[in-house]
């Protein structure tokens, strides 16, 4: 392995140099194992400044396409729902799928197409590509995750300053393994019984195939071929014209047994026959709002005091966590079209609404609400600037009392009290399309470029009141910025589409790169994101199943097949990228990890058909998992039915809750449940 130039790591990939893979391709293996590959190599790159640093390397080719979840042998609750085709691709933009299907990790995609999908380390190969190890691997290069090719991270794409290739954020073919729309765990993470991660919208499939990486300042680990999980496909159903806004409600405190209570689980006591150290169900609520005919996307929840809220179709409602019951609701003039993941400190928010009614509407106008009381703000129009500002999709992101507004090659930023624009796309060369909010502003970036498919992004700090950058960073061309998990730390995952390579890495305070993930030899990590089917926007923020400290990045392996199938979680050290430490999810189950509480990482055990789910808690050293909060059995059925879902864990309580309601007719949608909240 030579030594890569001065000042520069290998051209080619993130990742030390590899040799390429031995022997023939072999034939795809079986129970969605990764391919393998061989073994990583470091090499240590030259320390790079924190300013426009591009680290250079490309990700291996990845693992093969997922296989269908199998249902177990006899299945007590029934065998599950069908299933619908993968999810999109990371990559190219499609068209959007009649149900919206699972999009990829980044962008979203027409389920089942998998063009342009890298393989790879983190995930499975595309649909289309010759079996083997490492799938179709490009020549050898240097790379970290799997073999990389030459063109490493990112470069930008023609259109107004690099529109990523497909008008930034346009919705891309994902690599199998990549992230997708609608995570576990988190906002936008599907649900429901079967699939790894039932019903996520898409797998970050890290298969760590051929993981060479330089482990020391500016080592990149390649990731790739991530495959989408199949989930429960809602169905179009022929509904009536939706009348006007309808607000959704709250179904009352389910009753524990006298048979008094008003639950909408018609006459059935959810809290009957309840066992010793279950949770009973402390309210269940059901769709109550006349839909359009492909159903809608459902946005949040926030947590704001002792209020949840959600958002869907044309309505926002906050509810009580302890019963239910609906505290206000907020009808809106049209669609809600885009949602930040988090709402200021003091519960104000600014959510993307249509700009009218018709098919040709943009997602152009922004609703200031508070949280708190339900009451609308001030109201603003997001200005065009351009042929190609698309307003189409628009994502949103929060920091500190600063709404960013990001689409296409355009992006603007308001303050959240008083709706006051306070900057917008600089006039450079490099323009930032979307956004990662919370502590720290984080903006993903294009710069112009002569080559559409060798495309060059930057990632930067920006302060929240002025826009200016903190530190930019810069990884080799063909590498584009796809997600961001953690925003303190900073943990990324970027693609190169025309490589099939997908990757992860870290960044210290001042933008220098810390490290890539490194997966063991055969394990394939998995993390869902996004939530929506966007065309000309990207959201950064909203990935499930991926959970990060000061020093220690946590996230699931993806599942097997079959009856038996089961994963792990699996802790990175953050400055090596090394895996610290493994643990398996009990016996024939699967888990993914929610978030941090008390030095404990909180992971969601699956329901199976024969079994509820539950919380669990596994120290953040590692060890032996323990319940926290065990779901009841008797409503199994009910919680393995969510076509997909978020969990989240706050205040003892546990909150199931759906990310998009869809019925093939109008009796049937009204019947869905769009929420299952449990209690000690």
């Amino acid at each position: 392995m030579s030594q890569p130039p001065s000042q520069q790591p290998p051209q080619g990939g993130f990742g030390a140099p590899q040799e390429p893979p031995q022997g023939t391709p072999q034939p795809p293996q079986p129970q969605d194992q990764p391919p393998q590959a061989p073994s990583p190599q470091d090499q240590q790159p030259p320390a790079q400044s924190s300013q426009d640093q591009s680290p250079q390397g490309q990700p291996s080719s990845g693992a093969q396409p997922p296989q269908p979840p199998q249902a177990p042998a006899p299945a007590p609750a029934g065998p599950p729902p069908a299933q619908p085709p993968g999810g999109p691709a990371y990559g190219y933009p499609q068209a959007p799928p009649s149900p919206p299907g699972q999009p990829g990790y980044g962008y979203p995609q027409a389920p089942g197409q998998a063009p342009g999908q890298p393989s790879g380390p983190y995930g499975q190969q595309p649909p289309g590509q010759a079996p083997g190890p490492y799938g179709q691997q490009p020549t050898v290069g240097y790379g970290g995750y799997g073999q990389p090719a030459p063109g490493g991270y990112g470069q930008p794409q023609p259109g107004p300053y690099g529109q990523p290739t497909q008008p930034y954020g346009y919705p891309q073919q994902q690599y199998p393994g990549a992230p997708a729309p609608g995570g576990p765990g988190g906002p936008g993470a599907p649900g429901g019984s079967g699939g790894a991660f039932k019903g996520r919208t898409g797998i970050l499939a890290a298969a760590a195939v051929a993981v060479v990486l330089l482990v020391g300042a500016g080592a990149w680990y390649v990731v790739s071929d991530s495959g989408d999980e199949p989930k429960k496909k809602p169905v179009a159903g022929a509904s009536n014209d939706p009348k006007a806004p309808e607000t959704p409600s709250a179904s009352p405190t389910v009753d524990e047994g006298d048979g008094s209570g008003d639950g909408r689980e018609t006459n059935d006591d959810l809290n009957a026959g309840r066992k010793p150290g279950e949770a009973q169900v402390a309210w269940l609520q059901k769709n109550d709002v006349d839909l359009p005919r492909n159903g809608a996307e459902v946005h949040g929840p926030w947590f704001v005091g002792d209020t949840i809220v959600k958002a869907m179709y044309r309505g926002i409602s906050g509810y009580g966590v302890a019963d239910g019951k609906q505290k206000w609701t907020l009808a809106l003039p049209a669609d809600v079209c885009s949602t930040p993941n988090s709402a200021t400190a003091d519960g104000k928010i600014v959510i993307g609404i249509k700009s009218s009614t018709t098919d040709r509407a943009d997602c152009s106008v922004l609703q200031m609400i508070d949280l708190n009381t339900g009451k609308a703000g001030w109201k603003s129009t997001v200005k065009k600037n351009g042929a190609w500002d698309m307003l189409s999709d628009i994502g949103l992101a929060i920091s500190g009392d600063t709404v960013t507004v990001g689409r296409t090659s355009y992006s603007s930023a308001y303050r959240v009290s008083d709706g006051k624009e306070l900057f917008a796309t600089s006039t450079g060369t490099c323009k930032n399309f979307a956004f990662a909010g919370g502590p720290k502003l984080i903006a993903a970036g294009s710069c112009r470029t002569d080559d559409v498919k060798n495309p060059q992004h930057q990632i930067q700090e920006l302060n929240p009141v002025t826009g200016k950058p903190k530190w930019t960073y810069k990884p080799p061309r063909g590498w584009e910025v796809k997600k961001v998990y953690s925003v303190s730390p900073l943990v990324v995952s970027l693609d190169n589409r025309e490589k099939k390579q997908w990757s992860i890495a870290a960044f210290t305070d001042s933008g220098k790169l810390r490290s890539q993930m490194i997966p063991a030899k055969n394990d394939t990590v998995t993390a869902n994101c996004g939530s929506a089917f966007a065309i000309f926007g990207q959201k950064l923020e909203g990935c499930s199943g991926v959970v990060a400290d000061a020093d220690t990045f946590y996230i699931a392996t993806k599942p097997g097949t079959g009856s038996a199938r089961t994963n792990k979680v699996i802790a990175f050290d953050l400055n090596t990228g090394k895996p610290k430490w493994t643990v398996d999810a009990p016996a024939e189950r699967v888990v993914r990890p929610l978030r941090l509480e008390g030095g404990n990482v909180l992971l969601y055990l699956e329901p199976r058909y024969d079994k509820a789910g539950a919380i669990l808690t596994l120290p953040a050293s590692g060890g032996a998992t323990s319940v926290l909060l065990q779901h009841p059995e008797g409503t199994n059925r009910i919680e393995n039915g969510f076509y997909s879902n978020v969990v989240l864990y706050e205040g003892g309580r546990s909150f199931i809750v759906s990310k998009r309601v869809s019925a093939s007719n109008d009796k049937e949608e009204l019947e869905q449940t769009t929420a299952l909240v449990f209690s000690k």
